[in-house]
């Protein structure tokens, strides 16, 4: 295994390392969207069904972030079936019996997509070491989902009456 030659810091605190044949690697992380889908559903699995629905204001304020972006993640967590989202008087959010016990790890591949969470070495890197670089990210990635898919979305709430504060 090479050694990292220089390690740097850019904005939002990200590190950066650049390898032996210049291949920078990002420290391995999630999405802006998958976190905030993440804390939606740690969110919505600590609410009582007997209090009804929320909405989508409330659960933006509760996080701190943009209703806008929370909107986006309802939807596609409605896509995917782990909410249920009604419009109207009588609407609002609520998680469904599926998306509470959706493993995390299948959260997760359905919030990134298709992307790596690492990214791949430059073309000027030579071609094996590229392709070894990528087998391994790759592989990290794969063990990372794998490790998520032991845990449910209900194991983040394991008292359900106590909501939890998400605001980071």
């Amino acid at each position: 295994m090479y050694p990292l030659v220089k390690a740097m810091k850019t904005g939002w605190s990200q590190f950066l390392a650049i390898g032996p044949v210049g291949c920078i690697f990002k420290r391995m992380q999630f999405t802006h969207f998958t976190h905030l889908g993440l804390r939606v559903m740690a969110r919505l699995a600590a609410q009582d069904a007997d209090d009804g629905r929320i909405d989508t204001r409330t659960i933006s304020d509760e996080l701190a972030a943009s209703y806008a972006h929370v909107a986006k993640v309802i939807t596609r967590l409605g896509e995917i079936g782990a909410v249920d989202a009604r419009r109207g008087r009588r609407g609002g959010l609520m998680i469904t019996d599926d998306g509470r016990a959706a493993p995390l790890g299948w959260l997760v591949r359905h919030l990134e997509g298709d992307d790596e969470l690492l990214p791949s070495c430059p073309d000027r890197a030579p071609e094996t070491v590229a392709q070894r670089l990528q087998v391994g990210m790759r592989a990290a990635q794969l063990a990372l989902y794998s490790s998520l898919d032991t845990i449910t979305v209900a194991d983040l709430v394991p008292n359900r009456a106590q909501v939890i504060p998400l605001a980071v």
